[in-house]
């Protein structure tokens, strides 16, 4: 039976695109099995309004406020309160007016700034409530609970949600789209012959404190091959974006930089080394095996950064620390040690399969 679902994320400069986008891989796949997907979004800077439409979803926006007030009281109660632009009960009233509108199966919530207050107040207008989460730091009421996080278990979040709800905890249940389960033996096959022709480097769709050309900068004390070309993929809203346009015409190896693009898959499996940002991304470049020099961006990130590292799966990079030296020694590492390149390969490649959208569909589907 057709089932109408709505998800409840945002987008900004300051919170970046992840909730959202991993929210739209799981619309598709809900989508593709005959459900009515719809979204609510607060029109902060660098929402992605348009994507959503453009994918072809229903989308209320919800309005920004400029009552500073309500933000600094927010802060009283969660780190990431001035995420939500306005009062979580503001928020609550807000999403259900839109709620109440129509009968709603499952409400699908993805904001570290929301937990089971806003929760209990929207379930009057939803028969379930499905929570994505990686802090484990709030308490949820909610029927289902999804932490994609590499090494996340149950035990993390027991005290933190009804005896009654169902924990999906770990990197099986990453929410890829479906051409990384697809591309996944292609791009397997290919680094059994490890060589470096092709680095991407990918630090998130906004990048607001423009890491991409911290490393970009870094990169020209390193020994990377003369016809090796570089992709830089960034998002639309990226404030530096025209900045690192210029950044890359200046290096040394050819290097193209890709905006909003729709084939990350592809590019990823066609690519023989990433420097990338910590995040979702990582169980992307996972699924494809892809040898990574991974920088953690936000404190939320080091958790699974460290689980990845201590896997073998990723090097992590640390900012603060000289990144010309350590990004040199790590990329003639790669370049150079084939048996560590191959095992960097084996390690990524078993953390997710790529299937874990499907998982959490089903799971969905027969609650």
């Amino acid at each position: 039976m057709a089932m109408r679902i709505v998800f409840r994320a945002d987008a900004s400069i300051q919170i970046g695109t992840g909730h959202v986008m991993r929210c739209l891989t799981l619309a598709e796949a809900l989508k593709q099995q005959g459900h009515e997907c719809l979204f609510i979004c607060r029109e902060h800077k660098g929402h992605l309004g348009e994507l959503i439409a453009a994918r072809g979803f229903a989308l209320h926006l919800l309005p920004v406020t400029d009552d500073k007030e309500h933000v600094a009281a927010a802060l009283n109660w969660n780190n990431h309160a001035s995420w939500l632009g306005v009062t979580w009960q503001q928020d609550a009233k807000q999403t259900c007016a839109i709620l109440s509108n129509q009968p709603v199966d499952w409400l699908v919530v993805d904001h570290y700034a929301l937990d089971a207050r806003w929760e209990q107040q929207a379930s009057r207008h939803a028969a379930s409530i499905m929570v994505i989460d990686d802090l484990a730091d709030r308490e949820h009421q909610c029927n289902l609970l999804l932490d994609q996080t590499f090494g996340r278990n149950t035990a993390d979040y027991r005290p933190l949600v009804p005896d009654s709800c169902e924990l999906l905890c770990g990197s099986q249940y990453a929410l890829l789209r479906p051409e990384f389960a697809e591309l996944r033996p292609y791009s397997l096959q290919r680094r059994r012959q490890p060589a470096l022709r092709q680095l991407l480097i990918t630090m998130g769709g906004v990048d607001k404190d423009n890491v991409t050309g911290q490393v970009l900068d870094a990169l020209r004390d390193c020994e990377l091959p003369a016809d090796c070309n570089i992709v830089v993929v960034m998002g639309a809203t990226a404030p530096w974006l025209e900045a690192i346009k210029q950044q890359a015409d200046s290096l040394p190896w050819q290097t193209e930089v890709k905006v909003g693009v729709s084939n990350m898959a592809q590019l990823m499996a066609d690519s023989d080394l990433a420097i990338g940002a910590a995040g979702a991304t990582s169980w992307e470049r996972c699924c494809l095996g892809v040898p990574t020099i991974m920088v953690v961006l936000a404190d939320n990130q080091r958790y699974a950064a460290h689980l990845l590292t201590k896997a073998g799966a990723v090097r992590e990079l640390l900012l603060e620390d000289d990144l010309s030296h350590d990004l040199e020694i790590f990329i003639k590492e790669f370049s150079a040690v084939e048996k560590k390149l191959g095992s960097t390969v084996e390690h990524a490649s078993n953390i997710t399969d790529g299937k874990g959208c499907e998982r959490v569909v089903s799971k969905i589907s027969t609650q």
